[in-house]
Order: C-alpha cells, then sequence, then structure tokens
C-alpha cells in the first residue's frame, strides 16, 4: 500500500502562524497509558500576502515500531532515540494477512510480519521479548512522513507480552510547533484542532485556519 493521505492547509489569518500535526492515537493492548507524537511542524505565511499552502502527506501503510528511549514518557520531551519499523499489514475480517512481527531488543528490530492468531479486524501484534525491566522501550505504530518513519502513539513495553495496535486514519492540525517526534498531550492538543478523518476513503482534505482562529475543513 503506497497511496499517501493529504492535508491542505490555508492560513487565513493576518500573521505568519506555526502548525503541527498529529495523528489520532491507536487503541494499544498491553499498558496503562497510550502516549502521541508530534508528526510534522510547519510555519506559513498568510495566504493573502504570499499565496502559500502548506501540505503534509502521511502514508496509508501501517508500520509496526519500537523504540528505545532513556526516560519515561513526558509531554514536550523526544519519546527515545533509536527505533526499528516495519510495514505491516491489518488483520482483515476472513482470511490471513501478515499482521503479526516479534521484537528484539539486542539488537534492536522486529521480525519480517507473517500471519499471527487471534487479533481483532483492523489491528497488527507485536511480540514483546524478555529483557531487564530497567530498560524502557516504547511500542505502537509509526506512520510514514517525508519518507521515513516516524512514532505516531505508543504505550510502554512490557516483557514477554503481545501488544495489539489498531490504528485509525484520523489525523488533526492545531497552531503551535512542536518538534517531530516530540510527545504532545492529545487531550489538550486535540481541543479546538482541525479533525481530518480519512476512515471514510478520502485521500485529500483542505484545512482552513480563520481569521478568528476556527478552523474550516472540506474534503477535496
Amino acid at each position: 500500500m503506497s497511496t499517501f493521505l493529504t492535508i491542505n492547509v490555508t492560513n487565513n489569518t493576518s500573521s505568519r502562524q506555526d502548525f503541527y500535526f498529529f495523528q489520532q492515537p491507536a487503541v494499544l493492548t498491553g499498558g496503562s497509558q497510550v502516549y502521541s507524537n508530534s508528526l510534522y511542524t510547519h510555519p506559513l505565511q498568510p495566504y493573502q500576502a504570499s499565496g502559500m499552502v502548506l501540505t503534509f502527506q502521511v502514508s496509508q501503510q501501517p508500520y509496526a515500531a519500537i523504540q528505545q528511549a532513556a526516560d519515561w514518557p513526558q509531554v514536550g520531551r523526544p519519546s527515545g532515540f533509536a527505533m526499528a519499523a516495519r510495514p505491516i499489514d491489518l488483520t482483515p475480517p476472513s482470511g490471513s494477512a501478515n499482521d503479526w512481527t516479534t521484537a528484539s531488543v539486542q539488537p534492536l528490530g522486529l521480525s519480517q510480519p507473517m500471519p499471527g492468531r487471534g487479533q481483532r479486524p483492523g489491528s497488527f501484534r507485536i511480540t514483546i521479548p524478555s529483557y531487564q525491566p530497567t530498560q524502557i522501550y516504547n511500542i505502537g505504530q509509526a506512520v510514514q512522513v517525508q519518507n521515513a518513519p516516524i512514532l505516531s502513539s505508543f504505550i510502554i513495553a512490557n516483557p514477554n507480552t503481545n501488544t495489539d495496535c489498531m490504528p485509525a486514519a484520523k489525523f488533526y492540525v492545531q497552531a503551535g510547533a512542536f518538534t517531530p517526534g516530540t510527545i504532545i498531550n492529545f487531550p489538550s492538543s486535540s481541543v479546538d484542532a482541525a479533525f481530518c478523518d480519512f476512515t471514510g476513503g478520502a485521500r485529500m482534505i483542505n484545512v482552513t485556519h480563520n481569521p478568528d482562529g476556527t478552523w474550516t475543513v472540506r474534503q477535496a
């Protein structure tokens, strides 16, 4: 699957604005809290003065991911450093798919996906190996932005467990700047953000930031 989802942003305010993009957190099993990362950020001049439109593209291809971290997740800080990611299938309603991968931590990696058992339709599974509990690994989903996978949402991995991940093709645009790979507070970031829902089959959504701070969202 190589089709891209596209969000075009127009700044109709009178001043330069920074915008950042993030995804609806995946439904993840095996952890008490799901964390979200910023996926992209960029400044945008007013359209009336510049004619500029900011385009964000993300691949529809799901990725399983494991990332090594130095500390517990904190909003405003990078979620981790070394990361392994694999394109993976989602479990279909019937039949089989390559929807299961096994992680390794020394070295960090994910096995070639193969058919699993017992996952819910629309999800994939990552099997976590045994490792020292003093180590911290993030486990979850990544998306491809600008030709490179970036961790989108995750939980802290637990040794000797399975993590099932059900991603959603739902994205948000918010005013502000968060470096890609930096943890955001999803509940507060999503308040009054532009909501871009691709689950109905749309491939392009146009977003306008209005002078009063509201958003206009339209499928292209």
